[in-house]
């Protein structure tokens, strides 16, 4: 598929089916201008008519959020089509043009309405780099390359999407030469690839941040409740050297959910490794011999990370004991506030500060176990507020509350580690900034003598 407005080389919102778009001076109108020439994989152009079929299609995480806010979508003529807003959304491109929600991706109206939803399933057609020639259920995609894609014709003919669940079952393949890119590779399995002749491991911050959640801080006489004990949990953690054992130091830590390179983010350090300070807090707050602090969940896959976190945890007295989810089943039980216990909280959703912040810290959110009234004003002040200045500066005293309120206790910026094998001349890993997979696909290119 192909977007009107993506992140590609250079820039987070990139024109693409889009050539250009504009905003009305009173922020209510965006107007869409699209590029000449691009067609479906089945012929048909791409034309307004595609782009409003697209929007109200749209069911993605963001789409109750858009739909609220998204008056018309009004197509003038075949080329331009236009989104009113019922209200000044300064976040309008950072949700749609981004890959923060997806919705700015094209469908083909027409074709969609030929052969119906579960048609289109079966064989669907997009107007991207690659078109679709088969799909096995939790086996593998096979794309094939599209002559004349208006921003140029793929040098890799057949690409072809392999799922394979388990890591070192991933690191192997790729050492075998079956496959020529892998992605999520962790401690001693990244250790090995880096160290095997012929491959090529790197890493990128992407927006993806990792923090300790305290769900009962929220609920009255329990020991998390108390400031200083949260603070006493975060300065237990050596996040460094979790960060040497599980991602070869690629990680940063850092002292904010919202990643340093997202806009109005602001810069907030990781507090210190002090477990001594950790206990006299602990000691301070009615807990000289620590507590029982329950249950600890990893993300999954990350459970290196959990159960080094529990370990700190216990080695200044809070004990708590780690309990393993299916990363489906504890994003089901974060989402219904289900989680009572700790656990460790993760997203890698592109955005700025606001749309971070909004899902974790406000009345809004989808994952929010509790909010702050002095969070809420300044967050509903920041989301009217078009003057880029004054918003930054709402949106950096949210984070410095969040911080100074120990809200979280954030661990890591994500270094998400990929590998690519001896044929490969271009992975497509480090053109896009922050992006942490192949792209674009494009660009993708063999070594002349694997061709």
């Amino acid at each position: 598929h192909d977007a009107l407005v993506k992140p590609m080389p250079g820039n987070i919102n990139t024109p693409s089916l889009a050539e250009s778009w504009t905003m009305s001076r009173d922020g209510r109108t965006w107007e869409f201008v699209l590029r000449r020439g691009p067609r479906f994989h089945n012929g048909d152009p791409v034309t307004a008519e595609d782009v409003k079929f697209s929007f109200e299609r749209y069911k993605g995480a963001a789409a109750p959020l858009l739909k609220e806010r998204v008056r018309e979508v009004e197509v003038v003529d075949p080329g331009r089509v236009r989104f009113h807003l019922k209200e000044p959304w300064p976040d309008f491109m950072t949700f749609y043009g981004t890959s923060a929600s997806g919705a700015a991706w094209i469908v083909p109206k027409k074709y969609i309405e030929k052969v119906g939803e579960d048609g289109f399933r079966r064989a669907p057609v997009g107007a991207g780099p690659y078109r679709f020639v088969s799909f096995s259920a939790g086996v593998e995609l096979v794309l094939e390359a599209v002559d004349g894609y208006w921003r140029k014709t793929p040098s890799v003919k057949r690409l072809v999407l392999r799922s394979i669940p388990d890591e070192s079952t991933r690191a192997a393949a790729l050492k075998r030469g079956e496959v020529d890119v892998v992605y999520f590779l962790n401690g001693p399995i990244a250790e090995d690839v880096r160290r095997t002749p012929g491959l090529t491991l790197n890493a990128t911050r992407t927006n993806g941040v990792f923090w300790l959640m305290f769900p009962e801080q929220w609920t009255p006489g329990s020991p998390w409740a108390d400031r200083r004990v949260r603070l006493a949990a975060s300065l237990a953690i050596d996040r460094q050297a979790i960060n040497e054992a599980e991602s070869l130091g690629f990680s940063g830590p850092t002292g904010n959910i919202v990643p340093r390179h997202q806009e109005f983010a602001l810069a907030i350090d990781p507090h210190p490794y002090d477990p001594k300070r950790a206990k006299a807090l602990l000691a301070e707050a009615g807990y000289p011999n620590g507590f029982d602090g329950g249950e600890l969940a990893p993300y999954p896959p990350y459970s290196g990370m959990g159960e080094a976190i529990a370990n700190y945890l216990v080695a200044v007295g809070i004990k708590v004991r780690v309990r393993t989810m299916e990363r489906a089943a504890l994003l089901s039980a974060w989402r219904d506030r289900k989680i009572r216990s700790l656990f460790i909280g993760a997203t890698g959703t592109a955005g700025n500060a606001s749309t971070r912040i909004e899902p974790y810290a406000t009345s809004k959110g989808t994952a929010a176990y509790g909010t702050l009234p002095e969070v809420e004003t300044l967050f509903a002040r920041q989301l009217q507020e078009m003057d880029r200045k004054k918003r930054e500066e709402l949106l950096h005293q949210i984070q410095r509350i969040l911080a100074d309120r120990v809200i979280f206790a954030p661990i890591w910026e994500n270094g998400f580690i990929r590998a690519f094998g001896p044929r490969v001349e271009e992975a497509g890993l480090t053109l896009i900034p922050a992006f942490p997979y192949s792209a674009p696909l494009e660009d993708l290119r063999l070594k002349p003598s694997a061709r």
